[in-house]
């Protein structure tokens, strides 16, 4: 058969979606189902972001099975697949995305749905493991320092390079120094390989030093 004779009995043939066997949707929903159920406690487990978003976590397992179901839909015949494809073109998500990782959780989401909906379930197994087992080594590794910005206030000028010293061998960068009348905010970020906090009482004991506040970062920190 040539694909113009295959083009034209899919079209002809505009009620194909009601032999779809209805084993193989339902089984394939459920797959989708679990497979988001297990992304959303992957990504409950490994997130170590500043603020978790239960919204965002439910929003992979919806995404999940819709994939899935579109995929169904768009499987069975090609008027409904080129009807589906230019209903979701007019779609605009304008959500941003503000952790890069978050974007990876939501691109396992869709292909994982994808993969339940063609009927792929080894394929989608096996993945999700690979994916599980990436995580687990490269994201989940415990921290082997913790990251802090230090905002101090104090007063007049010539204290800064003796805030600086007192630092001692923890690394540090300047982030910002602002100078309002007589008193300066500094903004340092230090990275500390253990718990001790020294630093912050040799600088609260030096003269004019009013206030430091530490705030820790969970960022990413490479050095």
């Amino acid at each position: 058969m040539s694909v113009r004779d295959f083009i034209k009995n899919s079209v002809l043939n505009a009620d194909s979606y009601s032999q779809v066997d209805i084993g193989r949707i339902a089984l394939s929903l459920i797959t989708a189902l679990i497979l988001g159920i297990l992304i959303y406690l992957v990504y409950r487990k490994f997130y170590a972001g500043v603020v978790y978003s239960k919204s965002f976590a439910v929003t992979l397992i919806g995404m999940c099975v819709l994939t899935c179901m579109v995929t169904l839909a768009i499987s069975t015949n090609i008027v409904i697949s080129l009807g589906m494809v230019g209903a979701l073109s007019i779609v605009r998500f304008r959500t941003a995305v503000k952790d890069p990782l978050d974007l990876f959780y939501l691109f396992w989401s869709i292909t994982g749905g994808i993969t339940a909906g063609a009927g792929m379930y080894i394929l989608t197994m096996v993945a999700s493991i690979i994916v599980i087992i990436m995580l687990a080594i490269f994201y989940a590794r415990p921290s082997r320092g913790h990251v802090y910005v230090a905002v101090i206030h104090y007063e007049g000028t010539e204290n800064g390079d003796e805030i600086i010293r007192a630092f001692g061998k923890n690394k540090h960068f300047i982030k910002s120094r602002t100078m309002r009348g007589d008193t300066t905010e500094m903004a340092v970020e230090v990275y500390c390989r253990d718990k001790n906090l020294a630093f912050e009482e040799r600088i609260r004991d030096i003269p004019k030093v009013k206030d430091i506040t530490l705030i820790q970062y969970n960022g990413e920190y490479n050095g």
